[in-house]
């Protein structure tokens, strides 16, 4: 989105409650996926630093579908702050669990963006809650029911 001027105007906080329910609709016939979103939610109290960590344990146990999910998100959330000129730290989630320094970088550049520009986390913080948020009830509306009539178990 831009202005007349070429700069960008700003970010619209429709597209989030969009972009949840696509990623849920992409993700919800994984098998155990879909209560990640759940979980999602409450890691975002720990921060963004934590947040960004669990697709490395996924990565590190060998669960390609819940690593894929929270990867996901991450791209999405450095999507959005990108169109409010605020960069999140590896938003294209490239750094892998076996790459020590590339996970000590980016955790740095992540605790760096609370200490040098604490609105800009701020920022991603609650722009990741909301998103969580619609991660959330779009789970609840589109979780398939197991053979039983319960929803997926963790």
């Amino acid at each position: 989105m831009t202005t007349t001027e070429g700069k960008k105007a700003g970010w619209y906080p429709y597209n989030l409650d969009h972009h949840a329910q696509a990623l849920v609709i992409k993700h919800r016939d994984e098998n155990d996926v879909l209560n990640e979103s759940h979980k999602m939610r409450m890691a975002v109290a720990y921060g963004l630093e934590r947040f960004w960590g669990e697709h490395l344990r996924f990565e590190r146990e060998k669960k390609k579908d819940k690593c894929k999910y929270w990867k996901d998100v991450w791209q999405i959330l450095g999507k959005i702050l990108d169109e409010s000129d605020i960069t999140l730290p590896d938003a294209d989630t490239t750094v892998k669990f076996d790459d020590t320094t590339k996970i000590e970088e980016t955790s740095s550049a992540i605790w760096k963006m609370s200490a040098e520009t604490p609105d800009d986390y701020r920022i991603a913080l609650t722009v990741l809650t909301q998103l969580c948020d619609s991660l959330v009830w779009w789970t609840q509306r589109y979780k398939k029911k197991d053979k039983k009539g319960k929803g997926e178990e963790d």
